[in-house]
């Protein structure tokens, strides 16, 4: 096996589009596409199935795809230690979430943006259970989680910090200045993300279990803070991704507390082997996002 076709192989397999990986890899969708096809010849086994548009990994390329990021990193390794280069280099996959790429991660890309570019970070954005499942299957090196257990079978966890959150409304809410109590909340108009985030969900269960509730749902943090200062309702949100709305009056964070706490952490395969350039994107993150508070 050709290492250049294993390095193929397993960019198609991690964003599971000849298109994308193409262009991520600088090569011609056909050069691809004639790659995958060798190396299916080679091994005597298809690694994918053509779905239409889409295309999945088959049980053979699913048992190959961890060897193949092995011999990748390994290769990766050797040429570091022949040519004696301290610099780290290699490429890491990342699940992540939007509170967490666009409020707590921005000092740990930059650092490594600016310090080791050799590092090519590729971001994915997931949530929980998805990012749970793509690290077990060694299509993630490693993953943000933002969830209240610590322990996930199958998987290494360093905890970077407790995650503060905030109920927040438009400024002069009813409910502004006086404690407030979870009977208080299934009254209000809700707003949230997507269902997924470990903190929607734990609100949603925690009001459940007083009264049936809906949510009026955004897709992202950004459009929930807009609609709860436009006064449409209330939302529980990381405390970091409404710290700036709430210092210029444009939110008002209400006086209830969650019954549940929330811990960043950041996770990989137990038992996988961490190269060097993600032993130390596990060192930094624990670094930069403990500093943060």
């Amino acid at each position: 096996m050709e290492l250049r076709l294993l390095v193929t192989f397993e960019k198609v397999a991690s964003v599971l589009s000849f298109t994308q990986a193409a262009a991520e890899l600088k090569y011609a969708q056909s050069s691809v596409t004639s790659q995958i096809r060798a190396l299916e010849s080679s091994l005597g086994a298809e690694l994918f199935d053509r779905l239409g548009s889409r295309i999945r990994l088959t049980e053979a390329g699913e048992r190959l795809l961890p060897y193949a990021r092995q011999i990748i990193e390994l290769n990766e390794e050797a040429r570091a230690a022949v040519t004696g280069t301290e610099e780290p280099a290699g490429t890491l996959t990342v699940g992540t979430m939007e509170s967490l790429t666009s409020y707590r991660l921005p000092p740990l890309l930059e650092l490594f943006h600016h310090r080791y570019p050799g590092v090519r970070l590729s971001m994915r954005p997931t949530l929980g259970d998805e990012t749970r499942q793509a690290l077990r299957q060694g299509t993630y090196d490693v993953g943000f989680l933002m969830e209240a257990e610590t322990e996930h079978p199958g998987l290494e966890v360093a905890v970077l910090a407790v995650e503060p959150l905030a109920l927040v409304a438009a400024p002069g809410h009813r409910l502004a200045g006086k404690p407030a109590g979870t009977a208080d909340l299934v009254r209000e108009p809700l707003l949230a993300t997507e269902p997924g985030c470990a903190y929607r969900d734990l609100f949603e269960r925690e009001l459940n279990s007083l009264a049936p509730v809906q949510f009026m749902e955004f897709g992202t943090i950004e459009a929930t803070k807009r609609a709860a200062a436009a006064g449409l309702g209330i939302a529980l949100l990381p405390e970091v991704t409404v710290a700036a709305e709430l210092a210029e009056g444009r939110l008002q964070q209400l006086l209830w507390e969650p019954p549940f706490t929330l811990v960043t952490q950041l996770a990989w395969r137990s038992g996988k082997r961490l190269p060097a350039h993600v032993r130390l994107f596990v060192e930094q993150a624990r670094r930069l996002v403990s500093e943060q508070g």
